[in-house]
């Protein structure tokens, strides 16, 4: 009489998923990826022109899985030293990428980069994950109330958009074991079971941002670049977040005057540089449209610091007076070459915690300023 054949098996339902976590997995190495180059991407020629484009293509190093690797530089042995070595000993060095010496052609490979897509979304939320204003204090503004739906209550009637289906589910089968069975066999419309909800309103408190650009003929290429850099990821991130922030642009050299947004991030000027005009318009738009106390004020003025030396000394009375009207202000300068400005020397010396001074020389330092400028502590570079 023959064995009757069996298995032996056991369900790892882990396999079935292996697809999924994989991917998963990559979707985060590729967040990370993006992570380390968040300061480079901010200064990304292709997104900020773009203006708010959807899908962008960003290089990425390629992304390896840990390996043996066996037979490096065809070496006589594998996974073994030579015998001889201390704790601290050097016993190999990894080869430059190309393989040539500085000057010269090489003719090894080098590394891998590959491009994935990007969505706008995607980099937001990433880069905006930790971003506040600074010091936003409530301020006496009734009218300024936000509705919000909150679903407080479980009904039997209701919208079938709103069927709570874990609910309808637990009462069928109440229903069910009261009546001796035990599992779902029916659903009767008495265990349908709804969601609803309240509007609720809460106040919010109304903030201005005073976006302040020099346009005069010294700010070059790359420092009206850094500035619009800074003010597109500034502008993205306030109508992001924030619903009741509003935003004057204004433009400057000799004189200033408040400019659309349009002319704002593409409109070039030239002639000489007095910043004491954009900081008198900042306070006649605060006294006649944003009264501060009914609106957190955020002043940020991004300049190369070639100012007219005579106008130092009014450009720091006019700052001590938005600083008495603001939550914080900010001051950033493009320094492309040579040292910090006379200005930025005369406003170091003002003591005062929610001024935050900038300066940027690189393009690495406009994901710095951001970061530094939207936080609660202040971060002073």
């Amino acid at each position: 009489m023959g064995r009757t054949p069996f298995s032996v098996s056991r369900d790892d339902w882990t396999l079935h998923r292996k697809g999924q976590l994989d991917q998963e997995r990559h979707r985060e190495r590729v967040r990370q990826a993006i992570r380390e180059r968040l300061a480079d991407m901010v200064t990304e020629e292709s997104i900020v022109l773009s203006r708010g484009g959807n899908v962008f293509r960003v290089p990425i190093r390629s992304l390896e899985e840990y390996r043996f690797r066996y037979q490096w530089e065809k070496q006589p042995r594998v996974g073994q030293g030579q015998g001889g070595t201390r704790v601290g000993d050097v016993i190999g060095r990894m080869p430059s990428q190309g393989g040539g010496e500085a000057g010269q052609a090489g003719d090894a490979p080098g590394v891998d980069y590959y491009e994935t897509e990007v969505t706008l979304d995607e980099l937001e939320n990433l880069l905006f994950a930790s971003w506040e204003l600074p010091n936003r204090r409530p301020k006496d503004r009734r009218d300024m109330e936000v509705e919000q739906v909150q679903f407080t209550d479980i009904r039997k009637k209701g919208m079938m958009a709103n069927l709570d289906k874990k609910r309808t589910l637990l009462e069928a089968m109440r229903r069910n074991a009261r009546e001796g069975r035990g599992a779902v066999i029916d659903l009767k419309p008495d265990d349908l079971r709804f969601k609803t909800w309240d509007e609720v309103q809460k106040p919010e408190t109304a903030a201005v941002v005073l976006a302040m650009m020099d346009t005069s003929g010294s700010m070059g290429t790359f420092e009206k670049y850094m500035a619009r850099c800074f003010y597109f990821w500034m502008v993205r991130f306030l109508r992001r977040k924030y619903r009741r922030v509003e935003i004057a642009f204004i433009a400057h050299h000799v004189e200033a005057r408040e400019v659309t947004e349009e002319e704002f991030f593409s409109k070039g000027e030239s002639g000489g540089t007095r910043c004491s005009s954009a900081y008198e318009l900042a306070l006649q738009l605060v006294e006649q449209r944003y009264p501060p106390a009914t609106h957190n004020i955020y002043p940020f003025h991004f300049t190369d610091g070639d100012n007219l030396g005579s106008d130092n000394a009014r450009c720091v009375e006019l700052v001590e007076r938005l600083l008495e009207y603001s939550s914080a202000m900010g001051y950033a300068e493009v320094i492309s070459h040579g040292r910090e400005s006379r200005l930025m020397d005369e406003l170091r010396r003002i003591d005062a915690p929610d001024l935050r001074l900038f300066a940027i020389r690189d393009r690495e330092d406009v994901y710095r300023a951001l970061r530094s400028f939207f936080t609660q502590n202040r971060q002073v570079s």
